[in-house]
């Protein structure tokens, strides 16, 4: 794992919660920079609290939050208060990067909007994270992944022709807005380099929904038919979808005719290649059913992991529908370095996936574990200036944690 800390002179203040702007945080983390997570007294991000849970017996969180929290320091402040305001507002001023991610006004009464900032630090890169953005007549709206999967009509092509509609588990809505504020706050870092000035950046749940669905509504401008859920098929490729073959499930994904064609002669199928409703994919398309039964008919024949070795010598995209455990456990996957070990002080050895980039031909690594509530509140308040007497005063009058003094070093 590589020790390069590309943005090792930047500092953030991570305001968000859940899981677009925490995992947005946690790669800007994951790539050196100083991540201190700015969190409610008492309760912390919302995710602490969402099972399945790591229990300690002493302490426990959930496994959402420790995916998208690690290489972070916890702060755990009153931002009601006036005097954690005032916190805020001090580490600001020291502070590159903020992302938050409240719900419409929050920011505005806490204080904590891109305008009150950005005059306290002209050079601040200020990052919001929103459910529906900020123009438009759902401004105001609460954004959920789910719900903006069903809001922006991604639900209505999702799942099996004729039968329920079904939201795609891994929150893609959620981890998307996350890449794209990321790539947002980068161009604005890097963008600050020539002007010495800081930029707002927005991103939104509704905003990376429609920007998911591309080339599907560029098909439907072009034909006027609003498509149907594919279940695991492509519109605009057959055969291109998952096969049961004569024990055990694959994906074909024959994505051209040369392909085709390939799959044919390896199937030991002359004839269905040079059948007339199946020599273009344009044909196959328009002949689906027809092709899907022929394809089916072809793979019951033999067993998958015969398939999938023979079509794989072929150059034929396939592949077996593995489980989770599957993969985990695949070579590729153990050789690759997507999934890191590290020791959490205090529920042992875990797991992590790395972030999906290399730098140098590295993996980053993992550098602090997902912290406690308010871990390094204390820690981040001496660094800031504030002294013993003053830490213990804050913590006595409600502001900061109370065991703030405890994990001071």
């Amino acid at each position: 794992m590589t020790t390069l800390k590309a943005l090792a002179s930047v500092r953030v203040l991570d305001f968000s919660k859940v899981l677009a702007g925490p995992l947005c945080a946690q790669y800007l983390g994951d790539m050196g920079a100083d991540v201190v997570k700015i969190e409610p007294l008492n309760e912390g991000d919302d995710t602490r609290r969402y099972p399945p849970f790591l229990d300690s017996g002493t302490h426990h969180d959930g496994t959402i939050f420790l995916s998208v929290n690690r290489n972070k320091r916890s702060f755990a402040l009153d931002l009601k208060t006036d005097a954690g305001r005032d916190i805020c507002h001090k580490l600001v001023m020291g502070a590159d990067v903020v992302i938050e991610s409240f719900g419409p006004g929050v920011a505005e009464r806490l204080g904590i909007d891109h305008a009150t900032l950005m005059a306290l630090n002209p050079r601040l890169v200020h990052c919001s994270i929103s459910g529906y953005g900020s123009v438009g007549p759902m401004k105001e709206g609460k954004g959920y992944d789910a719900v903006l999967q069903a809001f922006s009509g991604m639900l209505s092509i999702s799942g099996e022709r004729g039968g329920k509609h079904a939201r795609s588990p891994f929150s893609p809505v959620d981890q998307g807005t996350g890449l794209h504020a990321l790539i947002g706050i980068l161009a604005a870092l890097f963008e600050r380099t020539a002007t010495g000035k800081g930029m707002r950046v927005e991103a939104s749940l509704f905003d990376t929904s429609i920007g998911f669905l591309g080339y599907i509504l560029q098909g439907f401008w072009a034909n006027g038919r609003e498509p149907e859920p594919p279940g695991s098929s492509h519109d605009s490729l057959c055969p291109y979808e998952v096969f049961s073959t004569g024990d055990k499930p694959m994906l074909l994904g024959v994505a051209n005719d040369s392909l085709w064609r390939k799959f044919c002669a390896v199937a030991g199928a002359p004839e269905v290649a040079a059948d007339p409703r199946f020599t273009t994919n344009a044909l196959r398309v328009a002949n689906r059913r027809e092709t899907v039964a022929t394809v089916t008919a072809l793979l019951a024949t033999r067993g998958r992991d015969d398939w999938v070795k023979s079509l794989g010598l072929a150059g034929i995209p396939c592949s077996p529908v593995q489980s989770l455990g599957e993969m985990a456990a695949h070579p590729h996957t153990t050789e690759g370095g997507m999934l890191q070990k590290y020791v959490h002080p205090i529920y042992g050895e875990l797991k992590t996936v790395s972030q999906p980039i290399k730098l140098q031909g590295e993996r980053n690594s993992v550098m602090r574990e997902a912290p406690l509530l308010g871990q390094h509140t204390a820690q981040i308040l001496y660094e800031s200036g504030y002294s013993s007497q003053e830490i213990d005063e804050l913590a006595a009058s409600g502001v900061i944690n109370a065991s703030a003094k405890a994990v001071a070093s």
